[in-house]
Order: C-alpha cells, then sequence, then structure tokens
C-alpha cells in the first residue's frame, strides 16, 4: 500500500528544541493540578452515572474499558483515548469526560491500553483498535446504535483516534464494515510520530524504529475513506503542536479533516477541561460529531 509523503528532516534534529516542544509537563508545571482534579471529578463521575467498570476487552491488565451505557436506545457510541505519549496514565482520570459526552446523550467508552515500553506503539494501536470493536460489537447493549460511531482522542489519544479512521477493520473483525469509524475528533494530537524518535526523553521509552514511525503516524498513512476529522490544538502549546494539528489537515485533505483549529486560551492540558465543558467550543464540536 502506498504511504503518504511526508516531508523528512534535512538537518541533525536540535534535540534542546525537541524537549522543549514536546515537555508538555515541562510546558505546564501545574500539570499535577489537572491531574489530581481529573481524578476527583472522575471519581464523583463514576459514582454519579451508571457504568460497567474494568470490562476486559483484550489480554493483560491494562486490556479493560469502563462503558457509560446512553440513557436511550439509538445515541450516538463514543469511544474516548486518553493521552500520557503511550506511556502513562489511566482511563479512572478521564470518567469526567465519559461524563460529559453522556450527559450530551452519548454512550461512552474509555479503554485503557498497554503502555510503553512494555508494548510497541503497533502493538498499542492494535489494542485501541480492538477496544473499538468491543463497543462496536456492544452498542445494543449500550443503548447506542454503531452506525454513530466516534472515537475521540487527546495527546497520543489523538494520534490513536485518527488511526482509527483509517484502520482496515474486516482485520480486525470480519462482521465490521470498512468504514465503521467515520468520525473522529484529535484533541491535540500528534499525527507524525517522527519527532518522538529524536527526542530523547520520549525516545528512551518508546523505542521507535523508522518502520514503526511508518505504521503508527495518521499523517503517513492513507486514509481515502469518507469520514471526517476535526482536529483542535490549544493556541498556546508549542509550535510543533500546532504545526502537527496543520500536518492532518494537509496531508487527508480539507474534505475529510474540514477544521484544524488552533483554539484561544488554552494549554495541553486546559483543552481537556474544554472539551467536557457544556459550552465550550471544544464541547460543541464533539456534540456536532455525535449528531
Amino acid at each position: 500500500m502506498a504511504r503518504t509523503p511526508v516531508p523528512t528532516r534535512r538537518e541533525p534534529p536540535d534535540i534542546q528544541w525537541l524537549e522543549r516542544s514536546y515537555n508538555n509537563r515541562m510546558r505546564v508545571p501545574e500539570h499535577g493540578d489537572y491531574f489530581a482534579r481529573w481524578a476527583a471529578e472522575s471519581a464523583l463521575v463514576r459514582r454519579s452515572i451508571a457504568c460497567e467498570l474494568d470490562v476486559a476487552y483484550g489480554e493483560g491488565a491494562r486490556g479493560r474499558l469502563d462503558a457509560f451505557p446512553a440513557h436511550r436506545a439509538g445515541s450516538p457510541l463514543v469511544v474516548f483515548v486518553h493521552g500520557g505519549y503511550w506511556k502513562a496514565l489511566d482511563k479512572s482520570m478521564h470518567s469526567f469526560v465519559a461524563g460529559a459526552l453522556h450527559g450530551a446523550g452519548a454512550a461512552v467508552v474509555v479503554p485503557n491500553y498497554p503502555l510503553a515500553p512494555q508494548a510497541s506503539l503497533p502493538q498499542i494501536t492494535l489494542q485501541v483498535a480492538r477496544s473499538v470493536a468491543w463497543a462496536w460489537r456492544h452498542a445494543r447493549a449500550l443503548r447506542a446504535d454503531r452506525r454513530r460511531l466516534v472515537v475521540i482522542g487527546h495527546s497520543a489519544g489523538g494520534n490513536l483516534a485518527a488511526m482509527m479512521m483509517a484502520c482496515a477493520w474486516p482485520l480486525i473483525d470480519p462482521d465490521m464494515p470498512a468504514g465503521a469509524v467515520r468520525r473522529g475528533m484529535g484533541v491535540s494530537g500528534l499525527y507524525d510520530v517522527e519527532p518522538l524518535m529524536h527526542t530523547p526523553s520520549l525516545q528512551e521509552v518508546l523505542r521507535l524504529t523508522p518502520a514503526q514511525v511508518q505504521q503508527v503516524s495518521p499523517a503517513r498513512v492513507p486514509y481515502t475513506g469518507r469520514g471526517r476529522f476535526v482536529a483542535v490544538v490549544g493556541a498556546e502549546e508549542s509550535g510543533e503542536y500546532l504545526r502537527q494539528n496543520r500536518l492532518i489537515q494537509h496531508t487527508w485533505g480539507r474534505e475529510r479533516v474540514p477544521l484544524a483549529a488552533a483554539i484561544k486560551g488554552l494549554n495541553h492540558f486546559s483543552i481537556v477541561d474544554a472539551l467536557a465543558q457544556p459550552g465550550h467550543r471544544v464541547n460543541a464540536l464533539a456534540r456536532e460529531l455525535c449528531r
């Protein structure tokens, strides 16, 4: 299968610049406050909404998901994929996002997935595909319409959400149609992972190879489907994240990525709050995809 050309670096990478560009915890020193609040709000959501927790969909301790059935049959079905550079964080910190999307009328599934370095990025991508296939198979039990399947992801999860758009679904589950996921949203997503291979603090854990870069970079994976992907990023994020956000629209085209927006006043973590905040533009874009 042909690959979409992506410009390659002609000069040796500036390692210090890459570290500054991709180290979001360094860029947002108060990131720990976000994590603590997300965990507290998520625990409250799990106590307030009917849900099935730690449902096995794949192998290992991380092959589990939390499912939040919709109030009404035929509702949209959202899979939310958390971030953490494929090496950190947990579904339990993101139930607050599920609560917001559930409040908008959707059934929501939030999977965990194996983390690097125990799993490679291709292996993680495959595991997330299995969680999406689980959601598709169990849509009726979740009071959802599997034809209204949407995948939304933050950061590394944005990468994974885009990969689900381009997934060859019959290879994952022969009952699934090729276009099983036709709507997706990347929130501060990473669409070309090649720079991460040159960022020592990330490469030490991710252990990317050039072949893997080609396999798991949505901007390098041809997407010829008829779906719609929305890309948003915080305007206060690094220039590299802003570039990554534009890149997916450039490579997939405006027909498939009609919006690649930098949202004023938001950083890499506050944009997740915006996704969960009714009335915010980021939340409104997610709701629109669910219609």
